[in-house]
């Protein structure tokens, strides 16, 4: 049920993404604006990116196999480091393209533009939001870069109607207000694909999950009646899934038997204390 709701919110995330391109390259084509072209460039490019975020994101939740006995988590790791370098891309082009029309002299943009712009806004936000909030329920990056995708569509265009208002009150000598507005939200589409790039090795090369996570892993293996204290605790993550592996120290007089209930008594409570953990290995340890 989880993923059938998953897959109908990617649907829609598209449609939403392929009406809006299709709106804001007519209204820049007929409204004399290139900032809001770019921007349905960049939804342009939404699409594919969203694509690749929610199919990467679906794979990676494929339960483990002969081949793959940690499960396909890593998939969704690609697909956030893939939806991080085409934010970058995305920055790139706008960029290109904004210098070429402050280069060249244009007319000021149609009124009807800006009304477009806001509107465009208030279903990116949402939609940011929306795609976000679910990214970090689970922890997936391909999703949260997806968010950000939609977030700095949300920007670029607010910066767009930001600058078409000051070409339209300003008039003469500010004709490429939105082009210099679409260079300047550049910046904050570089800024988001270097994070989700950066978060999304982290997770490629099993970097270290947050401190906070490490502490409540330790204190729910101590809570065990049985368990004297914790030594190491690795925790790579996968995906959205977590992979623990635990020393716990009991006392030595303890029978083999009896330090092995103690040893699945942990790994339950582990499992049951976080939906994302997927396994645990736990070393029994003598005091």
């Amino acid at each position: 049920m989880r993923k059938v709701r998953l897959m109908v919110l990617g649907i829609v995330v598209i449609c939403v993404n392929i009406f809006l391109m299709l709106v804001k390259i007519a209204a820049g084509i007929f409204g004399n604006s290139y900032a809001l072209i770019a921007d349905g460039i960049e939804s342009g490019c939404d699409i594919f990116t969203s694509m690749i975020s929610w199919i990467g994101f679906h794979l990676s939740l494929k339960p483990a196999d002969h081949g793959h006995p940690y499960g396909h988590g890593k998939i969704e790791s690609i697909a956030g480091i893939f939806s991080g370098l085409s934010l970058l891309g995305a920055a790139g082009v706008i960029a290109y393209n904004s210098v070429l029309e402050i280069q060249s002299p244009h007319g000021s943009p149609e009124w009807f533009t800006l009304p477009v712009l806001i509107l465009v806004v208030i279903i990116k936000w949402t939609l940011s939001l929306k795609v976000r909030t679910i990214g970090r329920k689970y922890e997936s990056n391909a999703l949260k870069g997806d968010g950000w995708h939609h977030l700095s569509d949300a920007l670029t265009s607010l910066a767009a109607a930001i600058g078409i208002s000051v070409a339209m009150i300003m008039g003469n000598g500010y004709e490429a207000a939105d082009d210099w507005a679409a260079l300047l939200a550049c910046l904050i589409i570089i800024t988001n694909g270097g994070l989700i790039l950066n978060s999304s090795f982290h997770d490629l090369i099993d970097g270290t999950v947050p401190d906070e996570f490490y502490e409540s892993v330790r204190s729910v293996a101590a809570a065990i009646p049985g368990v004297e204290n914790t030594e190491k605790c690795r925790i790579r993550k996968s995906g959205i899934d977590l992979f623990v592996e635990m020393h716990v120290r009991v006392k030595a007089s303890l029978s083999v038997g009896e330090g092995h209930d103690i040893g699945h008594r942990v790994k339950r409570a582990l499992i049951s204390a976080s939906p994302n953990i997927k396994d645990v290995v736990v070393h029994i340890e003598p005091a």
